[in-house]
């Protein structure tokens, strides 16, 4: 798969697991905890890969994108450590609720920004085989991914 498509897709998955905890009625305590759960491991994966495979490739190939993997592993520093902190936070705590909404805005501003600001450029600089290649490779970094958000590089940062 395209490495773009790749991480589209990904956006797409955490995207639908937010609008479920929207959805979910306010003492739906134990499927609010599920769908975080869920968050947190394919956010910490979908970090890792881009920080691994994607990211240098990008800067690579398309040098004038060097900025927004910067801006990017930035806004991975503060989503990581959210996510570090939801790891353990009871679904019942006052403050759960609102720091899955605080997330949530700042993962779609970062989905947002990549999707429509940069990766058509690295699209257009890598092309089709090498994004083919590159894809192969950050599935395969998604068995590499830790369990723990701190353990993305960004997160030390």
């Amino acid at each position: 798969m395209d490495g773009i498509v790749l991480l589209r897709d990904d956006h797409k998955t955490v995207e639908k697991l937010f609008k479920e905890f929207e959805r979910a009625d306010d003492d739906a305590y134990e499927r609010k905890r599920e769908i975080a759960d869920e968050v947190i491991r394919e956010l910490t994966t979908h970090a890792w890969i881009e920080e691994k495979v994607f990211y240098p490739a990008a800067r690579d190939a398309a040098p004038d994108t060097t900025d927004h993997v910067l801006e990017s592993v930035e806004e991975h520093h503060v989503v990581l450590w959210m996510l570090s902190e939801l790891v353990g936070l009871d679904p019942h705590d006052e403050r759960f609720d609102a720091k899955m909404a605080v997330l949530m805005e700042n993962v779609r501003h970062h989905v947002e920004e990549e999707e429509k600001d940069w990766f058509p450029d690295v699209r257009k600089a890598m092309g089709r085989n090498r994004l083919l290649e590159l894809g192969d490779r950050m599935e395969a970094a998604r068995n590499d991914a830790p369990a723990n958000p701190l353990d993305v590089p960004s997160a030390d940062d």
